[in-house]
C-alpha cells in the first residue's frame, strides 16, 4: 500500500508518497529546485549540493533534497506536517556559495562552447548564483579525453556531477568511465584511456549539464536558436524512438531524443542520433533510366514512359523495404494489385503469418519489460537490434529479473542464462517442467533471426507454445521500422520473396536494398539513396527520406506513430506516395486518392487501428501450429549494427563507428 505523507513546502501543503525524495516532492508542488548531479533515471549521487533546502526542525544546516526522503522528516511538535523551505535566506546563501565553488575552475568560454544556449550551468548561474567570484588563485586545467568519434570532451569545464559515469555503468552497462583522485584533483576519466564501447554513448552529451561533453559531429556547425525543431519518429530500428530533428535551411544538423516513457524513455541509440550526415550523401535527386546498360539522368516523363513500356502485358511484383511508411506501402499495394500482381514486405524471408497480429507483433508492450520477472530471448541480440530496448532489459535485470537467451552467445551488458544455440534446444525447453514460471510476470521475446529460413514458422510456433505453457506475454522484436505497418496492411505474397521475384517480369522495388534481385526482371527502384537496390535498377525514381515526409510507422509492439516533415527532399525527389500516385495515372490505373488525407482515409478503412496514433491495440492470442524443429543454429538478424540501411551506409560517422567496432573485436587490450 502506498505510504502517503503530508508535507508543507513553501506554505503549500501536498500529499506525496513517503518514498519520494524532497526534490520529487517539490516537483509535485510545482516548485523548481536547481540541480546538476540529480537525474530521475539515474542513481542518486548527492555530490553537486545545488539542490539544498531548509528542513524546519531538522539539522541546523541545508539538506540535499535529492538524498532525503519524505519519510525521513520529523513532524511538528503537535503532529503537524513537516515543513520544508526552498526560498529562505539560508537556502539562498547556500546555493550562491555552492555555485561560486562550482565556477572556481570553470573557464569563461561561453561564446565558443557548443552548449551555449542550452547550458544548465549558464541558466542556473544566472538564476541562483552571484555576479562575482572571490577566487583569485590560478584555475585548474585538465587534459581532454578521447572517447571516440561521437563525444567531444572539454574536461576543464567538468564539475564532477558524475552523470556520465552513472549512465554508462547503470544504463549502458559498460565499465569504462569513472572518477579518480580526491578534492580538487578529482577527475572523470576512462579505463586505460579507452574509447567508449556502447551503442548509447551519445546520451551522455544530453546528460552533461556544463558543456564538458559535446557532440563531435555537430560541433561548431550551428547555434540552437538558428535551428528549426521538428518532433518526429526514428526509423533506424523498429523501436520507434521519439526524436526531435533540428534543421538549418534544408539540412538536418542534429537529431535529439524526446521523452516517451512507453517507448524510449528519454534515451536514443547512437545510430539514430548521428545518422543525419547520411541524409546528405549519395542522395537520389533525379530520375534515371538505363540506356545501353548505363543509367542516364532523365525527366519524370521519360522515366514513367520507360516504366509504362516495360509493364505493358507483363507479370508485375512489388518489394517493400525496411524504411517504408504505411502510406507508401498502401499506395504500392494498391498499384501493384490493380496490375494483377502481389507485393511482399518480408524481404529478409522471415516467416511471419498474414492476419495473425499476435504472431507477428505479440501481446506485450515495451512497458511490460519493466515489470517482468522472467524474460526469455530467442534468436535475438537486442543490443544491436534495438539498443534502447536492451537498456530497458538491463533495467529489468537490475531490478531482479531472470533473463535467459536461446541463440548466439553475445554481450548484452547484463548477465543471462544461456540455454542453447540450436533450434532443437527450443523444443527441449518447451518440453521441460516450467510450472515455477507460471505464477510470475514473464515475457518471451523472439528475434527476426530465429524466424528466417525454411523452418522459421516452426520456430515461431514453438516460441508461442512456450509462451502459452508459461502464461507469458509474447513479443516479436522486429529489425525493420516499416515491417509491422506493412504486415497490418496485408503486404504479403502467397509464396515468399524468392518465388515472387523469380516469377515476375517486372519488379517494383520500393526502397528494398537488402533483398537481392537476380538478373532477368525489369527492375524499378524508388528510394532516397543510391544504394544496393539502385545499382540493380533499370529505372530509378527519387523519393523522400523519413525526415522529409509526414508518414505513419508502426513500431515493434504495434504502436502507430506519426512522423513530421522536417525538411524538403533534394532536387526532383518527391514524397513516396505522391510518386506512386503520379505513376498510377501514367499507367492508366489511377489510384483513388489525390492527397495524403484521402490516402489515409482509404488506408484507415483497410486497417482502422492505424488511425489511433500512439496507442497499442490489444491483440487476440492465436497460437500457430508447427512441426518439430530440426537441428540448426539460431543466427541473429544483424551482423553490422551501423550498416543496416542505405542512410546508415551513406553516413561517414556510421562508417567510422563500424570500423572502430571491427578493430575492437580484432584485438584486445593488454589488461583483458
Amino acid at each position: 500500500m502506498t505510504d502517503l505523507r503530508k508535507i508543507i513546502i513553501d506554505e503549500t501543503e501536498v500529499e506525496v508518497d513517503g518514498a519520494m525524495t524532497l526534490i520529487q516532492a517539490c516537483e509535485v508542488a510545482d516548485i523548481e529546485i536547481p540541480r546538476f548531479c540529480y537525474h530521475e533515471r539515474l542513481s542518486i549521487a548527492g555530490n553537486c549540493r545545488m539542490c539544498l533546502v531548509e528542513v524546519v526542525g531538522g539539522p541546523p544546516k541545508p539538506a540535499a533534497s535529492c538524498a532525503m526522503q519524505v519519510r525521513d522528516l520529523r513532524p511538528g511538535p503537535e503532529g503537524q506536517p513537516p515543513v520544508v523551505k526552498t526560498k529562505s535566506p539560508m537556502v539562498k546563501k547556500a546555493r550562491e556559495g555552492v555555485m561560486e565553488f562550482l565556477l572556481i575552475n570553470h573557464p569563461l568560454d561561453c561564446p565558443i562552447c557548443d552548449q551555449g544556449g542550452e547550458c544548465d550551468l549558464q541558466d542556473q548561474a544566472m538564476a541562483y548564483g552571484v555576479d562575482f567570484s572571490r577566487f583569485r588563485e590560478p584555475k585548474r586545467a585538465v587534459d581532454d579525453l578521447d572517447l571516440g568519434p561521437l563525444v567531444g570532451t572539454h574536461m576543464t569545464r567538468c564539475i564532477s556531477c558524475t552523470r556520465c559515469v552513472r549512465f554508462t555503468s547503470e544504463v549502458a552497462g559498460i565499465k569504462q568511465m569513472g572518477q579518480t583522485g580526491r578534492g580538487e584533483d578529482s577527475e572523470i576519466t576512462t579505463y586505460l584511456s579507452q574509447t567508449l564501447d556502447s551503442e548509447l554513448q551519445g546520451n551522455i552529451i544530453d546528460l552533461c549539464p556544463v558543456g564538458a561533453l559535446t557532440s563531435k559531429p555537430y560541433s561548431f556547425t550551428a547555434r540552437p536558436w538558428e535551428l528549426k525543431k521538428t518532433e518526429t519518429i526514428d526509423v533506424m530500428d523498429a523501436l520507434g524512438s521519439n526524436i526531435r530533428v533540428d534543421t538549418k535551411g534544408r539540412e538536418v544538423m542534429r537529431i535529439m531524443p524526446r521523452n516517451h516513457d512507453g517507448v524510449n524513455e528519454e534515451w536514443l541509440s547512437d545510430k539514430s542520433r548521428f545518422v543525419w550526415d547520411g541524409l546528405r550523401r549519395q542522395r537520389l535527386d533525379k530520375p534515371y533510366v538505363r540506356v545501353n546498360g548505363k543509367l542516364e539522368p532523365a525527366t519524370w516523363g521519360e522515366a514513367f514512359a520507360a516504366i509504362k513500356a516495360a509493364v505493358k502485358g507483363k507479370k508485375v511484383a512489388g518489394l517493400i523495404g525496411d524504411l517504408v511508411s504505411t502510406e507508401a506501402a498502401f499506395a504500392l499495394q494498391s498499384l501493384i494489385g490493380s496490375l494483377g500482381g502481389q507485393v511482399e514486405c518480408r524481404v529478409d524471408d522471415a516467416k511471419l503469418p498474414l492476419g495473425n497480429r499476435s504472431a507477428y507483433v505479440g501481446t506485450a508492450t515495451i512497458d511490460d519489460i519493466d515489470s517482468s520477472e522472467v524474460i526469455q530471448l530467442i534468436g535475438s541480440n537486442p543490443r544491436t537490434e534495438a539498443p534502447v530496448l536492451n537498456a530497458r532489459l538491463r533495467k529489468a535485470w537490475i531490478n531482479g529479473a531472470n533473463i535467459s537467451l536461446l541463440g548466439e552467445v553475445v554481450d548484452l551488458t547484463y548477465d543471462y542464462t544461456h540455454v542453447g544455440t540450436d533450434k532443437i534446444d527450443l523444443d527441449t525447453l518447451v518440453a521441460k517442467d516450467l510450472s515455477d514460471i507460471k505464477g510470475k510476470s514473464s515475457l518471451v521475446i523472439v528475434g527476426q533471426g530465429a524466424l528466417q529460413g525454411v523452418d522459421g514458422a516452426d520456430v515461431l510456433a514453438a516460441a508461442m507454445a512456450l509462451t502459452e505453457k508459461t502464461s507469458s506475454k509474447f513479443m516479436v522484436l522486429h529489425t525493420a521500422a516499416g515491417r509491422v505497418g506493412a504486415m497490418d496492411l496485408g503486404c504479403l505474397s502467397d509464396f515468399g520473396v524468392d518465388r515472387l521475384v523469380k516469377g515476375a517480369d517486372v519488379v517494383f522495388n520500393l526502397s528494398s536494398d537488402e533483398a537481392t534481385v537476380a538478373g532477368g526482371p525489369f527492375v524499378i527502384y524508388q528510394g532516397s539513396h543510391g544504394d544496393r537496390g539502385a545499382h540493380r535498377a533499370d529505372v530509378i525514381l527519387p523519393a523522400a527520406a523519413y525526415t522529409e515526409e509526414s508518414a505513419i510507422f508502426v513500431n515493434t509492439e504495434g504502436r502507430p506513430q506519426m512522423t513530421a516533415r522536417a525538411g524538403f527532399a533534394p532536387g526532383d525527389a518527391r514524397e513516396n506516395w505522391a510518386v506512386l500516385r503520379a505513376l498510377s495515372a501514367e499507367l492508366g490505373q489511377t489510384l483513388p486518392f489525390d492527397s495524403l488525407l484521402a490516402l489515409r482515409i482509404a488506408m484507415f478503412a483497410h486497417a482502422p487501428h492505424l488511425g489511433v496514433i500512439n496507442t497499442v491495440p490489444e491483440n487476440e492470442w492465436a497460437p500457430i501450429k508447427g512441426k518439430n524443429l530440426k537441428k540448426g543454429a539460431l543466427k541473429n538478424a544483424i551482423t553490422e549494427h551501423y550498416q543496416t540501411n542505405p542512410i546508415a551506409r551513406s553516413s561517414q560517422v556510421m562508417g567510422e563507428l563500424a570500423a572502430n567496432a571491427a578493430a575492437r573485436k580484432a584485438s584486445k587490450l593488454a589488461a583483458e
